[in-house]
């Protein structure tokens, strides 16, 4: 037999072999797949379950919600918690669909709308002036490198890194030397200059290419429009991402009120969802949905840009 009609039974055995080779790895490349699509699944089913168990739960009657779970939040005679015995009933779908617990909630019981608007008053300036004084800070310390500004920087993170339990204490004094203790202040302040915001967007800012910057200032363009029309502009889904996460961290503050604001009338909702007594269970599950509604929304409505600002890498979108 002659060369060549050796070599084209081994050329077809070759592609052949190549042939199977891809088809496993692809097979492989489908399993692998469907298997992290089944534990992300599952882990998404876990996460949402409580979400979903809250929303169903707030239809149902007070006492079919007793009867579920009554045993757990049950006291003594003393006022202490008691032993549960018995099995706690996990519904999911209600035995009949009531709306008695919106409308106690909505209609006939004002104080938990005026609380939710107690948190509306109270996160609402937070996000919006936290996000101005972060923009402008951030904007400086990009353009004006300097020890100095490094050491601010650092402090910043310092800062940040801080659980604010461990700057509760200082926040009340400074609190009180400023005379603002039991007032909207009190909250605001500390909110307003906290550092977090000021840190994503600098990290954010400094990644902005620097012949962007010079080409604007070629053009003739000021410090104030290249922070106009330059960087704001780039860093638009890092401020939106920003935003999201400084208002759901504030939106379900509870340490801050209770401290600083020493009349309940001032309280968040949030407040009160972490005060859930026996007589209130039923309504508890209704306030609950209702206080999660703003947080799903801006989430939804902001999703896109959460993901764009932390992928974003400096880079000029066409």
């Amino acid at each position: 037999m002659s060369r060549n009609g050796r070599e084209k039974p081994e050329r077809a055995f070759s592609a052949e072999r190549a042939r199977n080779a891809a088809k496993r790895k692809k097979r492989i490349h489908i399993v692998k797949i469907a298997i992290a699509t089944l534990v992300a699944t599952a882990f998404a089913v876990l996460f949402l379950m409580p979400i979903i168990l809250t929303i169903t739960n707030s239809f149902m009657s007070a006492s079919e919600i007793s009867a579920n779970y009554g045993s757990v939040f049950a006291t003594n005679s003393r006022g202490g918690k008691v032993y549960i015995s018995e099995k706690v009933n996990l519904k999911f779908i209600p035995d009949m669909v009531s709306f008695s617990q919106y409308i106690t909630v909505l209609f006939k019981s004002p104080e938990y709308l005026l609380k939710f608007w107690n948190s509306v008053v109270l996160v609402g300036p937070i996000v919006v002036f936290q996000l101005f004084v972060a923009a402008l800070a951030s904007y400086g310390f990009t353009r004006y490198r300097g020890r100095i500004r490094e050491i601010i920087f650092f402090s910043y993170i310092i800062l940040m890194l801080m659980p604010y339990q461990v700057t509760l204490v200082p926040n009340y004094l400074v609190a009180g030397w400023f005379k603002t203790l039991d007032t909207y202040w009190a909250i605001w302040l500390p909110g307003i200059f906290s550092p977090f915001a000021v840190f994503l967007l600098t990290k954010f800012m400094r990644r902005i290419p620097t012949s962007v910057i010079e080409a604007a200032q070629i053009d003739g363009a000021g410090e104030w429009q290249i922070f106009k029309r330059v960087c704001m502009p780039l860093c638009k889904g890092a401020v939106c991402s920003a935003a999201i996460l400084v208002f759901i961290d504030y939106w379900n503050m509870v340490e801050q009120p209770l401290i600083l604001l020493s009349d309940a009338e001032k309280h968040p909702l949030s407040v009160f969802l972490s005060k859930i007594n026996a007589g209130e269970i039923g309504l508890a599950f209704a306030v609950a949905t209702i206080y999660m509604v703003p947080s799903l929304l801006v989430f939804l409505y902001g999703e896109e840009y959460l993901v764009d600002g932390i992928t974003y890498q400096g880079g000029i979108k066409g």
